[in-house]
């Protein structure tokens, strides 16, 4: 079987394609000058400035469209990180807390809370406090044993000597 072209299927004599398009940029509109009275802006400064600005704009929605996302997604990468490392800190308390309570419902617990918060003392036992001791004075006289004792508590306070290197 043949292939039966257009020409054929009609008895129309078509005329040939003009000779012009032969060899003619399919891009020939887009690359034809556009004529001065068909032009947005007639003076070539303005028009140079009015395509800058829509440059820019473009350039300044593609960064909000494009980069701002990817830099949020990383921020949040990093607060997903920091929150984790809160939750494992929060867990381990609570985990701490359900054992004291757990503890804190013996009777031994009991016991042990009610001595500390309220001072529960049990029949025959005898309560004592014990208050802690006041600070020492360092203001000491000038002169034989005091400075001794000075400078023992300079060399405390100091904290202990740095090693010396080899």
């Amino acid at each position: 079987m043949t292939a039966v072209t257009r020409s054929q299927t009609t008895s129309i004599k078509r005329p040939p394609a003009p000779a012009a398009d032969e060899g003619r940029s399919r891009l020939g509109d887009f690359t034809r000058p556009i004529p001065v009275e068909k032009r947005i802006s007639r003076r070539p400064k303005v028009a140079l400035f009015a395509g800058l600005f829509v440059l820019a704009v473009f350039a300044v929605l593609g960064a909000a469209i494009f980069v701002l996302p990817i830099q949020t997604w990383r921020d949040q990468g990093d607060d997903l990180t920091q929150r984790e490392a809160q939750l494992d800190q929060l867990e381990k308390v609570n985990v701490e807390l359900a054992a004291e309570v757990d503890r804190l419902q013996t009777e031994d617990g009991i016991k042990e809370a009610a001595r500390e918060e309220i001072g529960y003392v049990e029949a025959g036992e005898e309560r004592t406090s014990i208050l802690p001791l006041p600070p020492l004075p360092t203001d000491l006289p000038d002169g034989w044993p005091y400075s001794v004792v000075t400078s023992i508590i300079e060399a405390r306070r100091a904290g202990p000597a740095p090693a010396a290197a080899d």
